[in-house]
Order: structure tokens, then C-alpha cells, then sequence
């Protein structure tokens, strides 16, 4: 049976039917998972990150041609091309753009006069507030139980503390890191957010694109296969333990940096960035940020490594990002099975809440 409508002012925002947002994931949120996620109701997003204009472009294209639900593309904010990239999504009518680090207020501005919904992902209360003066519509907090690039404050203590700090009448929120049923839908509205977000869930679907062999790998781990690496590109980054992790972890960082650099050099090539462009980039970062030119320099090093893992299927050679949720997953729905589940479920346990008072 299909689910109703579960209307919260996520929901009412974006225009969808349930809280449940897949996110960008670079490699895996393709036109492909992020048009059946938006099918089933929730929100699906496309990762531009690791995409050329060009492969934006058609996969913006081949997303509008899958579905006819809102969906929304994240989009590197310090990247030299954003201003384009934005262009993109207003020309195309697409209904989110989220980005990983803050938008500058002028961007934030720009994309809501033309109807393009803000939704910055943030780390900490503070964050929260400042992008909310700015004028973001909503905001995605993860806490450190999330892949990828994270935070080390736990969902249960940052979620609560920035909804604190926008107070009753502030923006969405939208919670993120250690989500994958309708238990955490469930306690993610209890403690006051408007819709959860789910990475490592959304990637072990049947519609992922991820090959089967490294589903499988993710499928066989437990909740202590995880670690929190500086290693792969200077960021806290949790990914799955693999030998290659375990050798980065213990290597010598110089030998590091010159294998970074090359893969660096490598993503160029494979992207047709110009060095110049590239070196924009890193003065954006530098900028936006407290990374050193060091970090930098690695963080060229993670669209190869992912790429590597998750496309090619290579995991002695790649990276797997991954939440910590991997421990609890150990099947492969669609992603329509997988939303009318989480809110069949999610409903039941407000349900049974509801009879305790």
C-alpha cells in the first residue's frame, strides 16, 4: 500500500511527499538514483562535484527526462565555475540546490529570486545561523555518524543544539548521520527537525549505480568498519577500513603528498581542467576556509580515489566513502520500497509513541 503524504515543512517547501532527502553523493547520485528517489517521493540530488559542466548539463537533462518530481543538485560553492553552474539550474528549472559549504549571500540571493530553493548542509549551530541570516531556506546538519566529509560531534547532540540556536521559528532542518529506517524519521521529528537525509541507505538500493561486487562489500561490514581518516585528502573523511586505508593511515606523509598530487594531476586530465583553473580553485578554498595548501593539494586526491572504488569497482585501489549505518544495512530495495517503508515504519512508531501518553 502506498503511503500518504507525510507533510512537514520540508515537505511543503521542496514539494514533496515525504521527509526523506537522498544526498549528493560524488560517483553515486547520478540522474539515475536521483530520479528514482524523487519518483518515490522523497528528494533526490544530483552530485556535480565530480562532473564537468558539460556532464551537468546532460545529467540535469537525463534526470528531468526520468521524472517530473522536484530534485535538486549540490554544487560546490568556492568551485570558480558555481556562478555557471547556478545559471544552469535556474535555465533548467531545478527546484533545490545544495551545497556542501555556505553559498555567499549573493549567490543565496540569486537563486531564490528565481525560485531555486537554498539548502546549505552545515556542521555546526553557529554555521546553521549565520547561513540562515544569509537567506538559505532550509538546512541539512550532519553529525559525525555520517560518510564522508564529517564532523566529530554526534547526530543526537548537533541536531538538537541547532535547533536550539534557530529557535521555534527558524528554517527546516533536516538531519543527517545515522539514518537508514523509519525509527530515525521517527526520532528526527520528535526532536524537532522537518526530514531526515541519507547517504550510505540510498547508495546500497537496486538503483544505485554502485557495481554489485562493492554493494556486497558494504553489505558484509558491521558497525565497527569504519574509520575517521585525515589521510585521503586532509579532511576528516569516514570511510570503510580497507587495506588501502590502512596503508594511507600508516604511511609516510611526504610519499602521500606526491601520490595525491598525481591523482590530482590525473582527475585534471580526466575532467580537462586547466591547471590554472585548478590553482583558482585552490586560492577559493584557501579563502573560504582554514585548509592548508598541503590539504588542498590532497583533496584533488579524493574524486580519484572514490571514482576508483565506486565506479570501477576497485576497492584495493579506492576509496569507499561510507556512514556508519553500513552495520545495520543488509539488503538492496528499490528506492520506492525503501521510502514506503521508512514512512510505513516511521508512522507506526509515532503511532505507538502516541499511546504512551
Amino acid at each position: 500500500m502506498t503511503q500518504a503524504p507525510l507533510r512537514t515543512a520540508f515537505t511543503e517547501l521542496v514539494g514533496v511527499d515525504y521527509p526523506v532527502v537522498q544526498t549528493g553523493m560524488g560517483w553515486v547520485s547520478g540522474a539515475s538514483l536521483t530520479s528514482a528517489t524523487s519518483n518515490a517521493g522523497g528528494l533526490g540530488i544530483l552530485a556535480s562535484a565530480t562532473m564537468t559542466f558539460e556532464e551537468l548539463e546532460k545529467a540535469v537533462a537525463r534526470t528531468k527526462s526520468l521524472t517530473d518530481k522536484p530534485f535538486g543538485v549540490n554544487i560546490r560553492a568556492d568551485a570558480t565555475d558555481a556562478e555557471e553552474r547556478i545559471d544552469l539550474l535556474i535555465r533548467e528549472g531545478v527546484k533545490v540546490a545544495s551545497f556542501a559549504l555556505a553559498p555567499k549571500k549573493d549567490l543565496i540571493a540569486k537563486l531564490k529570486d528565481h525560485g531555486v530553493v537554498v539548502i546549505p548542509s552545515i556542521g555546526a549551530a553557529k554555521h546553521a545561523v549565520k547561513v540562515a541570516s544569509w537567506g538559505a531556506d532550509a538546512v541539512i546538519v550532519q553529525g559525525g555518524e555520517g560518510g564522508g566529509h564529517t564532523g566529530p560531534v554526534a547526530t543526537t547532540l548537533l541536531l538538537p543544539s541547532v535547533l536550539d540556536a534557530l529557535g521555534t521559528d527558524g528554517i527546516p532542518v533536516v538531519a543527517a548521520g545515522g539514518f537508514f529506517d523509519g525509527r530515525g524519521l521517527a526520532a528526527a521529528l520528535a526532536y524537532g527537525a522537518a526530514g531526515v537525509a541519507m547517504g550510505t541507505r540510498f547508495l546500497l538500493t537496486s538503483d544505485s549505480t554502485v557495481p554489485d561486487s562493492v554493494k556486497q562489500e558494504y553489505l558484509g561490514r558491521t558497525l565497527a568498519d569504519t574509520v575517521v581518516s585525515t589521510k585521503v585528502d586532509g579532511m576528516p573523511h569516514r570511510v570503510l577500513k580497507t587495506s588501502l586505508v590502512e596503508k594511507l593511515e600508516g604511511g609516510n606523509p611526504a610519499t602521500a603528498l606526491a601520490a595525491a598530487a598525481k591523482n590530482a594531476n590525473d582527475f585534471k586530465q580526466m575532467t580537462g581542467m586547466k591547471w590554472t583553473t585548478m590553482l583558482r580553485d585552490g586560492r577559493a578554498m584557501r579563502r573560504s576556509g582554514d585548509r592548508t595548501w598541503q590539504q588542498i593539494i590532497m583533496a584533488g586526491n579524493t574524486p580519484m580515489l572514490l571514482k576508483a572504488g565506486l565506479v570501477d569497482g576497485n576497492t584495493d585501489a579506492g576509496v569507499l566513502a561510507s556512514g556508519q549505518v553500513v552495520g545495520m544495512i543488509d539488503d538492496l530495495p528499490s528506492c520506492a520500497d525503501l521510502v514506503q517503508t521508512i514512512v510505513g515504519d516511521a508512522r507506526a512508531r509515532i503511532r505507538a509513541l502516541g499511546d504512551l501518553g
